[in-house]
C-alpha cells in the first residue's frame, strides 16, 4: 500500500493505493478526510521578460476558443496592443471562467465575437498581427 498526498484546487487530500492482482480480493477503503487547506498567500504577479531570455513571438494571427462556451467579458478593444499570455477574453464553458490569452505579442485587428455570444471549439474569437 502506497501513500500519497495530493492538492486540487488548495484542498489537500491523502489517499493510499493498493496494487490489486488477480489472485487477491480487492480491499475497501474508508476515506481519508481532507486536510484544512492552509492560508492562500498573495498571488504573485507574472514575471517580467529578462535580458538573455527568448521574447514571444509578435503577431499572433488568430485566437480561436479552445472550447464550446459564452463569451462573458472581451477584455481588449481593437488597436490595443497585447503581450504574450496577458488575458483577451473570459470564457465561461461548464459553469466555469476561463482566461483565454494571447498566444504572441501583437495588437489587436479585429474582433469577431460579442459578450453573451455562443461559441464552439475552435471558432474564431480574435485576430492579432
Amino acid at each position: 500500500m502506497k501513500k500519497f498526498k495530493i492538492t486540487v484546487d488548495g484542498k489537500e487530500y491523502h489517499v493510499e493505493v493498493e496494487e490489486v492482482r488477480e489472485e487477491s480480493a480487492p480491499r475497501v477503503q474508508r476515506p481519508v478526510a481532507p486536510e484544512p487547506a492552509p492560508a492562500q498567500a498573495a498571488p504573485v504577479p507574472a514575471p517580467t521578460p529578462q535580458a538573455g531570455r527568448p521574447q514571444a513571438p509578435a503577431g499572433g494571427g488568430s485566437l480561436t476558443a479552445p472550447m464550446p462556451g459564452t463569451v462573458l467579458k472581451i477584455l481588449v478593444k481593437v488597436g490595443d496592443k497585447v503581450e504574450h499570455g496577458q488575458p483577451l477574453v473570459v470564457l465561461e464553458a461548464m459553469k466555469m471562467e476561463n482566461n483565454i490569452n494571447a498566444p504572441a505579442a501583437g495588437t489587436v485587428t479585429s474582433i469577431a465575437v460579442s459578450e453573451g455570444q455562443s461559441v464552439d471549439t475552435g471558432q474564431l474569437l480574435l485576430t492579432i498581427e
